[in-house]
């Protein structure tokens, strides 16, 4: 995730040839003078070419559609993947973009309730799968009193410039797929009630990296630097203790591969959704020799169940 959308996620063609939002409900939010200013050229998909005089001025946000998309429609309470390109609309510079590649689109949740950066949200809104929008926003419907923390001014407007990829599915609520045999000398794994119970095979403790299936999940491949939604359980191989358990708190995490560490990160990358995986990460792959508090040691091996949900 792009530096700038993170914290708006952590805080919550010529002009000529612009399609307006024409016959839409009443809580769309309209194009304006700021939105219709901004000119996009370039395919669908591909990085645009995005021009507008510096300087522009909004007090709501105005959302002009570009490109009319034909697939299921967006609304409040639905997360997107979409590729962007962010423009400061007060100075004219760009402050950044994604990769507009396959694999790397952004996940945004939209919420037209939110209490902070609702003017995305409000652009988004009334679009469909396929859609480029322009959507032009004041600071107040923007990142607010965290405009610093964003490198911007707080009165700075921000252009964004959006092609919707698609719905990202609703997380699941266990795993879903075939079981696998347990893979030998891998720990067992025992659910009951709805949390797992870890028991450890005889012998010394491992200290190379493993990885095994228990149910092969059918959804989609999680990409690197994908976010995530997953249940886990972390046990210290050499202590068998409990370090950390997303089923005892009840509820599943959500986080981007690239902040846990990095046998974590190798366990979820590449599996399919609806997975239930078991990971052996010796200490070069988990917390070093620093280790992490009391609970593990700087040459602890940790084992993690994990069951992989859905992609925030």
């Amino acid at each position: 995730m792009r530096r700038i959308i993170a914290v708006a996620v952590s805080a919550g063609l010529a002009v000529a040839a612009l399609t307006g939002c024409t016959s839409l409900p009443a809580d769309c939010t309209p194009d304006g003078d700021a939105s219709r200013a901004v000119s996009v050229t370039g395919d669908f998909g591909v990085k645009p070419v995005v021009t507008f005089d510096k300087g522009l001025t909004v007090s709501e946000t105005q959302r002009t559609v570009v490109i009319n998309g034909s697939g299921d429609a967006i609304e409040s309470g639905q997360t997107i993947k979409m590729h962007y390109s962010l423009f400061n609309g007060t100075t004219g510079e760009l402050i950044e973009a994604s990769p507009y590649a396959p694999g790397q689109e952004v996940s945004y949740p939209v919420d037209t309730a939110a209490t902070q950066f609702v003017g995305l949200s409000k652009a988004l809104t009334c679009s469909q799968v396929g859609t480029r929008v322009v959507g032009v926003i004041p600071n107040p419907e923007g990142f607010g009193d965290q405009a610093s923390a964003a490198g911007l001014g707080a009165t700075d407007v921000l252009v964004f410039v959006i092609d919707v990829q698609g719905l990202v599915p609703k997380p699941l609520t266990e795993p879903s797929g075939t079981p696998v045999e347990p893979t030998e000398g891998f720990p067992t794994v025992e659910f009951v009630d709805g949390n797992p119970t870890v028991t450890f095979p005889d012998g010394p403790v491992p200290t190379e990296y493993g990885i095994a299936t228990l149910i092969q999940g059918e959804g989609d491949v999680v990409p690197d630097g994908a976010t995530v939604v997953v249940n886990y359980e972390g046990v210290n191989w050499n202590t068998g203790k409990v370090f950390d358990s997303s089923f005892d708190r009840g509820e599943p995490s959500t986080f981007g591969t690239g902040q846990v560490i990095a046998g974590f990160r190798d366990a979820l990358v590449g599996q399919k959704i609806g997975s239930r995986v078991i990971v052996i990460i010796p200490s070069e792959l988990g917390y070093g020799e620093a280790g992490n508090g009391d609970s593990i040691g700087g040459t602890d091996t940790i084992v993690f169940v994990v069951d992989i949900l859905g992609l925030g």
